[in-house]
């Protein structure tokens, strides 16, 4: 009894010394701690990766639950068990020659990234090059399409001729939060878990040291870079922002350059060592020609590619599938915004994370649109049946956004999110009398009682009288009246159509100034606060914005949403003036085209430096929202109503991607950041990447340039307000 005590007590007296060794700056070689449980906990603060991924994959079955992304030259977060749970922070290597460096890939090497595969499958490789010319690693990721884990097939290469040591850094936040992982060893494997879920991690060859310390303070970052050796070999680190250390058996010289990682998750954490070790089992190579097999298979399912579209090279199908791995495989049809955390969303605003993995019908709508002009009907589908099944009871709205699951999550209101699904049943057909009578009629029925103006419009943050809402909720209402009147409720297919038409009517009355101080003829604004366009009403624009901005100053492009679907003609006077106002306020000329910014004032963006956007006060100015590309499409949609030709439109959208071919929410405008280099005009920004809205704009746009029309408008609603009926 006596020497066990004696024995923890030595064991822990270690422990502190090396913690005070790297803690506080100890100079010289760090002291070696073998075993027991690391010091520091519990670490410093979780965090997650920036948002401009290069890379996001996952299999195509459901049988992986599973989904991974990639930036700055490392593998970041991947999600487990459902798109709306963040598993892992980041998984990274650092090389190091044992004596006189040691170099974090992210921060010593230059980053590409491509795509295996030949471009029909969302599989990933990046190549990171020592910026001193001592190494380079290739790294390739595919996920198990069996079961839950990620493979990475690992090639390293020491430049200098001397062998090397790499160490694979592994950081989980399992669950959704990352400040309480429990991490440990088994054998060569290391073990993280929580609660609800575990992780494994494992390689082949097998790892030849490991360690589990806590960030900042025992991790094995802090460990090598003191003497650019692995002195700490802690058995486990409990409870806390675990990171975790393995030593691999490479050299990089010649027969010691290749290994397999894999990456297992389950429910425990012997059910995620089964999975990474049934992965490693079959073999990388087999497992990337599964994973691969099953993306061609969805591709050679789909209408073949538009001509538009092949002068950009894999950009469309990436397109494609990256929309199809926005859907959760548990929730089906449950397709969420993006698989990111843009600045602080998740750091305060949502802790758990939250805001871009969530469903929302307005993004689901422009997602299933694009699928549906692509040939996925089913995806389609799956998406409106989804939308019916959270249908809010008893009344017959949708919720401004919730989780994978159906939770509602915030709490508002959007009136264009209520109709968009009726136009989405109308597209798909979907017009059966049960169809109509639980789901359909509910959703008119409130927008007549509720409509026109909006709790908050398409941007989220204001509430009023949208020209782009009232676009969506007239839309809604006419397919609402023809299904009604396909169903025999003749009474209600007149209060939908007599509603619609009001409204259709008087949508300038309602957002067109006459006396606004852009233009002396009428213009649409972004919205009125009371219906009254005329009037000087002002309102706080959020985002550190002005705290009173006259109405009449804001104006948007989501004006176009009148004739996209169908309310206005392409040559109506108030559109044309309109269309000069927002390109003269909000137009961006970058050389990949032209983009346009949201609304005046918009401070939804990374700060003048390019530091993150974050929650700022009236009248600060100090973040600014950046040019859209979504904006691009929506204008080719518009010329291609007015006879025009769009592919000026889509090669601005093309010309946003990165060198994964994710497109991105946001791309720098006329101000970038000055001075440093990487951040050219029309290029992404920091903002969520991929955003599944921004690549389904791509390909909607790509299937109406092919059929010379925007092909989501709905014939119905233009027939009824401009004449153009048969298209």
């Amino acid at each position: 009894m006596g020497s066990s005590s004696s024995s923890a007590c030595a064991r822990t007296l270690v422990a502190v010394l090396v913690f005070v060794v790297v803690a506080f700056g100890g100079a010289g070689r760090a002291t070696a701690a073998t075993g027991g449980s690391a010091p520091g906990a519990p670490g410093s603060q979780a965090d997650w990766a920036p948002a401009n991924k290069d890379g996001f994959g996952t299999a195509t079955g459901t049988a992986s639950k599973l989904w991974y992304t990639l930036e700055n030259g490392e593998l970041t977060e991947l999600y487990y068990p459902d798109l709306g749970t963040p598993s892992v922070r980041d998984l990274q290597f650092v090389v190091s020659d044992g004596k006189t460096f040691s170099d974090r890939e992210t921060d010593a090497s230059t980053h590409r990234t491509k795509l295996a595969g030949g471009g029909q499958s969302l599989s990933y490789t990046q190549v990171n090059s020592a910026k001193s010319g001592a190494w380079r690693l290739t790294k390739t990721y595919v996920t198990d399409p069996a079961r839950s884990s990620l493979l990475v097939r690992v090639h390293f290469q020491s430049l200098t001729g001397k062998p090397l040591k790499l160490y694979a850094l592994y950081d989980p936040s399992l669950s959704n939060d990352g400040m309480d992982d429990s991490g440990s060893s088994s054998g060569s494997t290391l073990l993280a878990s929580d609660a609800k879920s575990a992780s494994a991690l494992a390689a082949a060859p097998a790892f030849k040291r490991t360690s589990s310390g806590y960030l900042g303070t025992s991790d094995g970052w802090q460990d090598l870079k003191t003497d650019h050796r692995m002195d700490w070999t802690y058995d486990s680190a409990p409870d806390g922002n675990v990171v975790q250390t393995a030593q691999t058996r490479l050299s990089g010289l010649r027969h010691s350059q290749d290994l397999t990682l894999a990456l297992g998750f389950g429910g425990s954490a012997s059910a995620a060592q089964s999975a990474e070790q049934a992965s490693l089992a079959a073999g990388f190579r087999k497992l990337s020609a599964a994973y691969a097999r099953g993306w061609r298979s969805y591709l050679g399912s789909l209408r073949p590619e538009p001509a538009s579209a092949k002068p950009f090279g894999p950009l469309y199908d990436v397109s494609v599938m990256t929309l199809a791995a926005h859907e959760d495989k548990t929730y089906r049809g449950g397709y969420i915004a993006s698989p990111t955390m843009p600045w602080a969303w998740g750091q305060g605003l949502d802790n758990p994370s939250g805001a871009y993995h969530l469903v929302w019908s307005r993004d689901l709508y422009q997602i299933a649109t694009a699928l549906l002009a692509a040939g996925d009907r089913a995806g389609a589908n799956r998406a409106l049946s989804y939308l019916f099944d959270r249908q809010q009871k008893p009344d017959g709205s949708f919720p401004q956004n919730s989780t994978v699951d159906g939770a509602p999550h915030w709490t508002n209101t959007q009136m264009d999110e209520v109709s968009f699904p009726i136009l989405l049943a109308w597209q798909l057909g979907r017009t059966d009398t049960s169809t109509y009578t639980d789901h359909i009629k509910k959703a008119a029925d409130y927008i007549v009682a509720n409509g026109p103006s909006t709790p908050q419009e398409r941007w989220e943050n204001q509430s009023g009288w949208s020209p782009a809402t009232i676009a969506a909720e007239v839309a809604g209402l006419v397919a609402a009246g023809q299904i009604a009147r396909q169903n025999g409720d003749t009474a209600s297919a007149h209060r939908y159509d007599a509603t619609a038409d009001d409204w259709q009517k008087n949508v300038d009355a309602w957002t067109a100034t006459t006396t606004g101080p852009f233009s002396s003829q009428p213009y649409y604004l972004r919205l009125t606060k009371d219906g009254k366009p005329d009037a000087g009403t002002t309102y706080s624009l959020g985002d550190g914005g002005p705290s009173a901005i006259d109405q009449r100053e804001v104006v948007d492009p989501s004006y176009l949403e009148l004739v996209r679907l169908g309310l206005k003609r392409p040559d109506d006077p108030t559109i044309l003036n309109t269309m000069s106002v927002v390109d003269s306020q909000l137009g961006v000329s970058t050389p990949e085209g032209t983009f346009w910014h949201r609304y005046n004032y918009d401070g939804y963006g990374e700060t003048a430096d390019g530091s993150p956007w974050n929650v700022s006060d009236p009248d600060t100015f100090g973040t600014h929202g950046r040019a859209w590309p979504i904006f691009a499409g929506e204008r080719g949609e518009y010329e291609l109503a007015a006879g025009h030709s769009a592919n000026p439109e889509l090669a601005a959208i093309a010309g946003a991607a990165n060198d994964g071919y994710m497109l991105p929410e946001q791309v720098w405008d006329q101000n970038p950041p000055s001075g440093q280099p990487g951040f050219e005009r029309g290029q992404g920004t920091f903002s969520a990447t991929p955003l599944a809205w921004s690549h389904a704009q791509f390909v909607r746009l790509a299937w109406s340039i092919q059929a010379g029309r925007p092909v989501e408008q709905p014939e119905i609603v233009a027939c009824r307000y401009t004449g153009a009926c048969g298209k």
